[in-house]
């Protein structure tokens, strides 16, 4: 707690019992102010990154690819947190942020058990799939995915501590399904990049689109290839010929060439997926419920602009805050149930929570262009017996998580 100090230009001009008496205050009040923040409980959180991580290339940050991290995830715990310390103040508590590297999956897992035996009471992951599994595994803490969006996290191979901040892979397509139908695009093509990556995420787009009624015309491979035997597997004239469709739906995690696909198919027609539309976590041109101020916020602290993955290690630093107030002396247990229970502002309109069977947080999804906003998932209209947020992504009866049953 910072202590000001006020004292006249001249305190020689004072009598001498009364600049002895301000003194004397200025050191007890100096003292207090000591004495509340070593008091201040303190919930101590690691992040555990990847080295050399290859979404951070310059080449790759330089082409701001629309849905892909734009810098460290750092910046938004930092920002979260330092917006929450007045009300960590008030609460006596404090939130201690540190920070790991890995190079392997078995050092992602030496890394959390030494961040376990350092007082860490939870670990938060920018890391994939099996590196998260092994992070789970290794200690007894709760863990908070930032940005691992693969499904089987939240299903077959979820974990009862573990947490998730970034939407889901079927958030995302359920989120671009219902806008398809709302728009009556329900003739669709499919365009699947090469990748094991890619395949795992075309079943649940497709997924998606039996679950709302779309109907799948073709479904091509398309191969970024410096082979000349392979270039008919880029060309999207060719690729997009041959079939009658409403809109055409691109899965490219790497990006490259989705991005060239717009404006080029054989029919006009949108283009969905990863490319032309896209549904985020965030978007940093969202209008709508203190978004705008967020943003600014963000900006003006990490030099650049909010996007999806950092919104999500934003809301995990408010879920540091809001669970060192709820319970700031608590063991691990009692902090993975403070997690599942709070309530947290996302400036999306609503109340956000996890899931109670896959540890997902729910949210309202944005669908961009890359310009700005142009619609919230679930699309209006769109009914739930309980939650119409628990629209996007795997709904409580279709669970396949063994540990929160």
């Amino acid at each position: 707690m910072r202590t000001t100090r006020f004292l006249p230009r001249s305190a020689g001009a004072l009598p001498a019992w009364l600049h002895t008496a301000l003194c004397a205050l200025c050191a007890l009040s100096t003292l207090g102010a000591a004495a509340t923040t070593v008091s201040a409980a303190q919930l101590r959180a690691t992040l555990i990154t990847p080295e050399d991580d290859r979404r951070m290339e310059r080449r790759r940050v330089e082409r701001a690819y629309l849905g892909h991290p734009g810098g460290p995830l750092a910046d938004g715990l930092r920002v979260a947190l330092d917006e929450a310390q007045f009300e960590l103040e008030a609460a006596g508590s404090q939130v201690l942020l540190a920070s790991a590297s890995a190079g392997s999956i078995e050092a992602a897992r030496a890394a959390a058990v030494a961040a376990e035996k350092n007082g860490a009471a939870v670990l938060l992951t920018d890391l994939p799939a099996e590196w998260t599994l092994a992070v789970a595994d290794a200690v007894k803490l709760p863990v908070l995915n930032l940005s691992e969006p693969s499904d089987r996290l939240r299903q077959q191979d979820c974990r009862a501590r573990l947490f998730h901040l970034i939407p889901s892979e079927r958030m995302r397509s359920d989120a671009l399904a219902q806008l398809l139908v709302a728009r009556k695009w329900n003739k669709l093509l499919l365009l699947v990049g090469a990748n094991a990556q890619d395949a795992a995420r075309a079943a649940t787009a497709q997924a998606s689109i039996r679950h709302h009624g779309l109907q799948l015309v073709a479904s091509k491979p398309f191969k970024l290839s410096a082979d000349p035997r392979e270039r008919d597997l880029a060309n999207p004239l060719l690729l997009t010929a041959g079939s009658s469709y409403d809109a055409v739906w691109v899965i490219d995690s790497d990006g490259e060439f989705a991005r060239t696909l717009p404006y080029r198919t054989v029919l006009p027609r949108p283009v969905v997926g990863d490319a032309g539309l896209l549904a985020l976590a965030w978007h940093a041109q969202f209008e709508r419920y203190g978004a705008p101020q967020v943003a600014r916020r963000f900006a003006k602290a990490a030099k650049r602009p909010m996007q999806a993955q950092d919104w999500a290690s934003w809301m995990a630093g408010k879920a540091l805050a809001a669970t060192a107030v709820a319970a700031p002396k608590g063991t691990p247990a009692v902090w993975a149930q403070t997690l599942a229970q709070v309530t947290l502002d996302g400036s999306k309109g609503v109340g956000l929570g996890f899931r109670p069977w896959d540890g997902q947080l729910r949210q309202t999804m944005l669908l961009s262009d890359g310009q700005g906003v142009i619609a919230q998932a679930p699309i209006e209209g769109v009914l739930h017996p309980g939650n119409a947020l628990d629209t996007l992504g795997a709904d409580a009866p279709e669970t396949l998580c063994p540990a929160r049953r």
